[in-house]
């Protein structure tokens, strides 16, 4: 077995390893990445971007389908090729991978290890027995996987995840999806509006991200009114009949047993971190529910007997903040104090903002509603805006959703928002920006508002707040320089 000596380890070469990676070099040049699986990242490959294709080809059978509405008629019924639409999605899919590969190629090949790294003691790893590295620090950045419900496995070979949609020939006539998160919702709407028969089930009630119930509502309705959603179902049954994937459960309107077969079932019930074949209880590391408990401004973990360690733990593998741009803020702050340890610097930490690729868009910024029942009621303020009546969402019949947006009383600052809606993605960087910013409600206001736009209806909403935080004046119902809705 071969034997290495090095400064930094890095268990992982996705968004959060690579980031470590290079903040690393910025301090040594003795510094290895390792990686059991195929390079190209989770979100290059099977995550964000392929999804993001399937979306768009969705979304573009779906404008085709109301055109109507707008006195713009299609001639012959509208066409959907399975099989293009995924050869579409696999080639840019594999334009994408092709640069996260030229990038990862670039690494000196001295910094680059093929392999599956197991802990053999708080500053060892082996590496599918081949190598042994010595490092004085470690950087755990190995990601998450699908994972999903014993009873699931009952649909045998038709049981899928989004690591195998993608590699998919041609789109199903059916297919059931057990968990409405970001992964199921984002699917399940895009294979609805590509023909295919979609019935999705949850379990807690949850939809999405959504923690606000008002906003959870309007979603809610606005899903089921294109497919088939039960967040709180009752299943009694699944089963492999005939290669089909039988479906027992109770109708969420009428309380009947119903039982109907799909070509495939896809998992969406959850990624958690790949940490069980790292050996980690070998590293010494205090844990709590199987994760080691670290720093989220240092990334740092901690031995057992509660001292700093020298080892870090960046992106998806910590079950923090499973979004790409957290991962790469995390790898970065996780390798640049790997490179300078044991000089720790507390990293900087972006406010919340979290995007859900529906139609509506579900978007979330700075403080959740979560966060903001644990307030003191008299402590806060909500605002909102539905957008059933916003002028430029009405022009787009887009014109669904609500956004609510909340305030601290006495201060003024605006503290978080949720939101289902148009332009979504759009309108939360606005008040990610305002939150990290830390602006108050009326600073906000006094920002300049396009007509007609729909952010005009988040000055609505802004407007709402204010009120609520009584600091200015009651809303009316129109404007006249910004029409209505605004």
């Amino acid at each position: 077995m071969q034997e290495r000596r090095v400064d930094v380890a890095i268990i992982g070469a996705g968004s959060a390893g690579l980031g470590a990676y290079n903040a690393a070099r910025a301090h040594t040049d003795s510094v290895i990445m390792i990686e059991g699986g195929p390079y190209g990242t989770t979100c290059a490959r099977v995550g964000c971007m392929p999804s993001k294709l399937l979306i768009a080809a969705a979304e573009t059978a779906h404008h085709a389908r109301d055109a109507s509405a707008f006195g713009v008629h299609i001639d012959g019924n509208i066409r959907i090729d399975g099989r293009d639409v995924m050869a579409r999605v696999q080639r840019e899919r594999d334009h994408f991978v092709d640069g996260v590969l030229e990038s990862v190629e670039s690494i000196d090949a001295k910094h680059r290890l093929r392999g599956h790294a197991v802990f053999e003691s708080a500053d060892t790893l082996v590496v599918d027995n081949h190598t042994r590295v010595h490092a004085e620090r470690i950087v755990i950045a190995t990601g998450s996987s699908p994972d999903y419900p014993d009873f699931l496995k009952a649909a045998g070979e038709r049981l899928v995840t989004n690591n195998d949609i993608f590699y998919w020939d041609d789109l199903p006539e059916s297919i059931a999806v057990f968990g409405p998160g970001v992964v199921g919702l984002e699917l399940g709407q895009a294979l609805s509006r590509l023909g295919v028969r979609v019935r999705m089930f949850g379990v807690g009630g949850a939809v999405g991200p959504i923690s606000d119930p008002d906003v959870r509502d309007h979603a809610d309705r606005y899903f089921n009114s294109e497919f088939y959603l039960d967040p709180k179902a009752e299943t009694r049954n699944v089963a492999l009949v005939d290669d089909r994937v039988e479906v027992t459960f109770v109708e969420r309107d009428s309380d009947r047993e119903v039982t109907e077969r799909f070509d495939y079932l896809l998992a969406a019930t959850g990624r958690p971190p790949n940490l069980e074949g790292l050996d980690i209880t070998r590293a010494g590391l205090r844990m709590e529910d199987d994760l080691p408990v670290f720093d989220r401004y240092t990334l740092q973990c901690q031995y057992q007997d509660g001292t700093p360690a020298s080892i870090f733990i960046a992106g998806d593998a910590n079950a923090e903040l499973p979004l790409l741009h957290e991962a790469s803020d995390e790898g970065r702050i996780a390798g640049d104090n790997a490179g300078r340890y044991p000089d720790i610097r507390a990293g900087h930490r972006r406010s919340m903002l979290t995007v859900v690729f529906t139609d509506p868009q579900i978007a979330a910024a700075g403080l959740s509603w979560a966060d903001i029942e644990q307030r003191d009621s008299d402590s806060y303020a909500v605002g909102e805006v539905d957008f059933s009546g916003q002028g430029r969402a009405r022009v787009m019949r887009q014109n669904h959703g609500l956004l609510r947006v909340y305030g601290e009383q006495g201060s003024g600052l605006f503290l978080g928002a949720e939101m289902f809606g148009p332009q979504a993605e759009h309108l939360a960087h606005l008040l990610a920006w305002c939150h990290q910013q830390r602006m108050t409600v009326a600073q906000m206001l006094e920002m300049p508002f396009y007509h007609p736009c729909v952010e005009e209806g988040l000055r609505t909403a802004l407007r709402d707040l204010n009120k609520g935080l009584r600091l200015g004046p009651a809303m009316a119902r129109y404007c006249l320089e910004s029409g209505p809705g605004s």
